[in-house]
């Protein structure tokens, strides 16, 4: 199993490996949802245990559908990654704010795709850790400084790197490794588009190139060859509209991030406001990041879970947030025997999800707009899965289905970011106008 040429190599014994140790690993995500259920603030008021927001959110998290078939099912070693970073979060809430700090440089460490939201991690214990004290107006008092704690944090940090990082310095392989952290010839999208602004940036390339073609305004010799849509992991160039680099994903990721950092530190809410920074940093990158894997959305759901069940607008969020991106889960189960499974278990995840949170804040969450949309992928996935295969085209155009299911969920996502932002935003106005 461990001979990296062996690539077809296959063994009951293996399997069984596989499946316990993911089994086995997840007990560090259930220890931090318990502790991340804490944390979350109630209600006055009795409420029967299966009512309250702890119960709520356990289930939300233990019960998360695109956590369980990612690992359990696709197969990977996500539980206790997001356990981590879970457990950080709670730290964090609870006031341990060094603990935090360890756990997530950790994690860092462990999966460098969480290096995306390092900066809400970064600014909210320089602003509200380093800085002991605020001025009346809410601004940093910049002689609260402590360089004590400065120096603690960077402790923590540089000796997990040195931990992590120090036997390939000393072997010479650091380059070998930052070429395999970064490998930026994998193309800008995923062979299955993740549902962000470059499945809706293809989409339009891809649209505006058959019009011009059929309005006989373009050379069909001269287009690109259609890359972008024929299943492999590669480089592309977009046909009509110009052609996406690194420098500039990483560009738009920073500029998308940029407002909720400058929040977290110009307005600071606590940790609270820093989970909000977090989910927008996860959500970000995911948007307007280079080679974005579909499954990458499950790193926004998760910590959101935590504030949806303690406001009435962030479940509403959620919801479409949550609903969509799982849906965008499915190509990952593409066989005829997991198709009941797939949707079975979605099915249950959702109608708990919006009969729970619907009962918390005693009343409908979405509008009609939005639940609409949501009633839309029921529509999507007949198309998919039951009218396009009896079509003609399917042996000739076989990823038309991937690229609807791609580009329908880049709305829904798109929305839940915005949405995010604008109620990031309204709060920012609200404490100014306190102020004033």
């Amino acid at each position: 199993m461990l001979v990296v040429q062996n690539l077809n190599y296959t063994s009951p014994a293996t399997v069984l490996f596989q499946r316990l140790s993911v089994i086995v690993t997840d007990m560090v995500f259930i220890y931090a949802v318990k502790e991340c259920c804490r944390s979350v603030r109630e209600e006055k008021g009795s409420k029967d245990l299966l009512g309250h927001p702890f119960f709520i959110l356990a289930a939300l998290l233990l019960w998360n559908f695109g956590l369980l078939i990612v690992d359990h099912i696709h197969f990977q070693y996500n539980g206790f990654l997001f356990g981590i970073l879970l457990l950080s979060v709670a730290r964090h809430l609870q006031g341990r704010h060094l603990e935090g700090a360890l756990l997530f440089a950790v994690l860092l460490n462990l999966k460098h795709i969480y290096l995306y939201i390092a900066p809400a991690y970064g600014i909210f214990l320089l602003r509200s850790y380093c800085f002991t004290e605020d001025n009346t107006d809410g601004s940093v008092r910049w002689s609260s400084f402590s360089p004590l704690r400065l120096v603690a944090l960077g402790s923590i940090v540089i000796s997990v790197c040195a931990l992590s990082f120090g036997p390939f310095i000393a072997m010479g392989q650091l380059p070998q490794v930052l070429s395999r952290l970064f490998p930026f010839k994998r193309g800008l999208c995923h062979a299955y588009w993740a549902p962000n602004v470059w499945a809706l940036y293809n989409m339009v390339d891809k649209a505006l190139s058959v019009l011009g073609v059929r309005l006989k305004l373009l050379d069909v010799a001269k287009l690109p060859k259609a890359s972008m849509t024929g299943g492999l992991v590669q480089e592309f160039q977009h046909s009509i509209l110009p052609s996406v680099s690194p420098s500039i994903t990483l560009i738009c990721t920073l500029l998308s991030i940029m407002p909720a950092v400058l929040s977290i530190w110009h307005r600071p809410r606590g940790a609270r406001g820093f989970l909000r920074c977090l989910v927008v940093c996860a959500l970000g990158s995911f948007m307007f990041g280079w080679h974005v894997h579909e499954k990458a959305i499950i790193m926004a759901i998760l910590p959101f879970s935590i504030l949806a069940v303690e406001s009435r607008e962030d479940a509403g969020i959620f919801l479409m947030l949550t609903t969509t991106g799982h849906y965008s889960l499915f190509p990952l189960l593409f066989t005829a025997a997991e198709l009941p499974i797939k949707v079975l278990l979605m099915l249950l995840f959702t109608l708990y999800s919006f009969t729970s949170l619907k009962k918390l804040f005693r009343g409908s969450i979405l509008n009609p707009l939005e639940t609409t949309y949501l009633l839309g992928l029921v529509a999507v996935e007949i198309l998919c899965e039951v009218v396009y295969p009896l079509s003609p085209w399917q042996h000739t155009l076989p990823f038309v289905p991937l690229l609807v299911t791609s580009v329908y969920c880049s709305l829904g996502v798109s929305y839940s970011f915005i949405r995010l932002y604008v109620s990031l935003l309204r709060q920012d106005g609200t404490d100014k106008h306190k102020q004033l």
